[in-house]
């Protein structure tokens, strides 16, 4: 049994992040896919069964409750098991956001596997996916809708899993993030960020360099330089509104810091993301425009 609705690439007015595919399957034994390579990401959440997936020269046996991140232009493999053969959902998804929201959950590059303790929750997300696939704005709205519902649930089993991780040392310094992250737009020093969580500053930066690798005051630093440059790729904000949304006062600060991190001036890292944008719209409408030509002849 399976169940799998494509989403034909259009002019998507959710270019933050949008669905591009979503499914249920009931594997047959030895059931695979690839080796092949995926224009989009996609993630698989496996409801039962057993199975591997590859990627990446790594192999990983995946059971209940695990899945797995297929990354664009990356070759995977995934195969289902001959005796207990998956049942899982899957999700197809793009957008400017995609990957600092991956990161922000720990996926992508060599973290390609994840473990959910809500399996069946993003089933029923998904099979309300299934039920909206006929194009209407309501339905658009209804997919947008479950997409970002689908990645809340992941949101929080990365964030359960961090907590029960962190000792009584880290907890301070997810403290410190999350301070970061809600507040990196005000004037945020290393003393604020010590006050929040509640110990001494040169404590908590003995911890936060122990466990980022990078000092406080690095770690906002590149933070509102990743939330700059996904403000230039998906708004027309003009630079200085840019600079001071991700808490600098100065533009040309901003622009020195921003050229330092991305080898681009923000000028140009804009100009690039919108030729980019439209050279993949233009791609998705070709290859609409084919698959009307292929049905029109049949």
């Amino acid at each position: 049994m399976d169940d799998f609705v494509l989403l034909h690439p259009r002019e998507n007015r959710f270019s933050d992040l949008h669905l591009c595919f979503c499914g249920y399957e009931e594997c047959v034994p030895l059931h695979s896919f690839g080796p092949a390579v995926r224009p989009n990401y996609i993630i698989h959440c496996i409801l039962e069964g057993e199975g591997v997936f590859q990627a990446k020269n790594r192999s990983w046996h995946l059971g209940p409750g695990d899945g797995f991140l297929i990354e664009p232009k990356v070759q995977t493999f995934y195969q289902a098991d001959v005796k207990k053969p998956w049942k899982y959902v899957w999700i197809g998804f793009e957008g400017r956001i995609v990957d600092g929201l991956l990161r922000e959950m720990g996926l992508g590059g060599e973290s390609l596997t994840f473990h959910t303790h809500e399996p069946m929750q993003l089933r029923d997300i998904v099979f309300q996916m299934l039920q909206h696939y006929q194009f209407s704005a309501k339905n658009e709205l209804m997919l947008e809708s479950r997409l970002y519902q689908f990645f809340a649930v992941l949101m929080g089993d990365f964030y359960k899993k961090s907590n029960e991780q962190a000792g009584s040392d880290n907890r301070y310094v997810f403290g410190a993030i999350e301070y970061i992250r809600n507040n990196y737009s005000e004037h945020v020093t290393v003393a604020d960020l010590a006050r929040f969580v509640g110990i001494h500053r040169s404590y908590l930066s003995t911890l936060f360099k122990k466990e980022t690798g990078v000092s406080p005051q690095q770690y906002l630093a590149n933070f509102r330089l990743t939330m700059a440059a996904e403000m230039l790729s998906s708004t027309r904000y003009p630079i200085e509104t840019v600079a001071l949304s991700c808490g600098y006062q100065d533009p040309l600060v901003f622009s020195k810091a921003f050229k330092q991190k991305y080898n681009i001036t923000p000028v140009k890292y804009r100009q690039k993301a919108l030729q980019e944008s439209s050279e993949k719209l233009e791609a998705g409408l070709g290859v609409l425009q084919g698959e009307i030509g292929r049905k029109t002849d049949e």
